[in-house]
C-alpha cells in the first residue's frame, strides 16, 4: 500500500487524506501540535503524532521508513522550514520515498503591480512571510538538486472552501469591503489543491515548481459582495484603504498586487479546475455547508 505522511495535518491536508482514504489503498499519517487534534485524527482514521518546532518525531527512521509521499505544510520561521530542520537528514534516509510536495505561496513573487505572471518569474518577495517562503522552498528543493529526492513545490493562492470561506466571515458578522482600486487577489478552492497534489501524485516531475490558482484574480470586496447575495445579507460598506483600520498583518496582505497564470497545472498535470472562479467557488461551499446542515439535522 502507499503511505502518505502529512507534515502539518492541516486544512489541505486533511481534504487530501479524506480523499485518499476514500479511495483505498492508502495508509495516511500526519502531524499535529495538538494533543486533542490527535486524538480526533486517529479517529478518522489518519495516524498523528505531535510535533512542532520544540518536539520533533520521537523515532523519525521508524515512524517514516514506510513512507511512499510525504507532503509538508508547516509555517516556516526566520529559518525556514521546521520539518526540514528538524528532519531533512531523517528524509534522506527514506527507503521508499516515491514523491514529496511542500505546499508553498504566491508570496515567493512578490508585488508585481497587477502584473500576470507565471513560475519562471523572478522570486522577490516583499513581506517578511514571502522571505520565510522563499528560505523553505530552497531548503527542500537543495534535496533535489544535491541528492535528486522526488520534489515538487506547490504555490498556492488564498486557499478557500467549506468552513473557510467568505461566508463564514459574513456569518461571524467580521467581513469588510476595503477598496484598494486595482489591487486584486487570487484564490484557490481546497478541492483543486487537491486534485493538483493527486495529480502529480500520478505524473511527478522531480524540481518542478506550480502555481495553484483559479482562472480570475479579483477585489476582495467584490468576493464578499457575491457571498453576501447568496446569503442574502446585507452588503458592509465599501471602504478606501487609505482609511481602514487593519491590522499589520492584515494591511500587509494588500502590499501585493498580482495575477497568476495557472497554464502548467493544466498543460503538464491535465487538471480541469472544478471551481473556474470565486463565483463557483462560493456556490460550491454553500451547497455543501448546506448538505452537511441536512445530515446533521436528520433524526437518528
Amino acid at each position: 500500500m502507499n503511505k502518505l505522511f502529512c507534515f502539518g495535518y492541516g486544512y489541505s491536508c486533511d481534504y487530501l487524506g479524506h480523499e485518499l482514504l476514500g479511495h483505498g489503498g492508502w495508509h495516511v499519517l500526519g502531524t499535529t501540535r495538538d494533543h486533542v487534534k490527535k486524538d480526533a485524527l486517529s479517529q478518522r482514521g489518519v495516524k498523528a503524532y505531535i510535533f512542532d518546532y520544540e518536539h520533533p518525531l520521537a523515532d523519525p527512521a521508524l515512524i517514516l521508513k514506510d513512507v511512499t509521499h510525504l507532503l509538508i505544510s508547516t509555517p516556516p520561521n526566520d529559518h525556514g522550514d521546521p520539518t526540514f530542520q528538524a528532519h531533512g537528514h531523517d528524509i534522506l534516509n527514506m527507503p521508499n520515498l516515491k514523491w514529496i510536495g511542500y505546499l508553498s505561496t504566491t508570496g515567493v513573487y512578490g508585488n508585481r503591480e497587477g502584473e500576470w505572471i507565471d513560475e519562471a518569474a523572478e522570486l522577490r518577495p516583499s513581506s517578511k512571510r514571502g522571505s520565510r517562503r522563499l528560505r523553505a522552498e530552497e531548503q527542500w528543493m537543495s534535496l533535489f538538486h544535491a541528492h535528486g529526492l522526488p520534489v515538487h513545490i506547490f504555490r498556492l493562492a488564498g486557499i478557500y472552501g467549506p468552513g473557510r470561506s467568505a461566508l463564514d466571515s459574513i456569518r461571524a458578522g467580521v467581513a469588510r469591503r476595503i477598496d484598494k482600486p486595482g489591487h486584486v487577489f487570487s484564490r484557490i478552492h481546497v478541492e483543486d489543491i487537491v486534485q493538483v497534489l493527486l495529480a502529480s501524485m500520478n505524473r511527478p516531475h522531480p524540481g518542478a515548481a506550480y502555481n495553484v490558482c483559479d482562472d480570475v484574480p479579483a477585489p476582495s470586496h467584490e468576493v464578499i459582495s457575491y457571498a453576501c447575495r447568496l446569503l442574502s445579507k446585507p452588503e458592509p460598506p465599501l471602504i478606501p484603504f487609505d482609511q481602514a483600520d487593519m491590522s499589520p498583518m492584515a494591511r500587509s496582505f494588500y502590499g501585493d498586487n498580482k495575477r497568476l497564470k495557472n497554464a502548467l497545472i493544466k498543460d503538464e498535470l491535465g487538471i480541469e479546475l472544478k471551481y473556474k472562479n470565486y463565483e463557483e467557488g462560493l456556490r460550491a461551499c454553500l451547497a455543501a455547508e448546506e448538505h452537511a446542515l441536512k445530515l446533521f439535522s436528520l433524526p437518528a
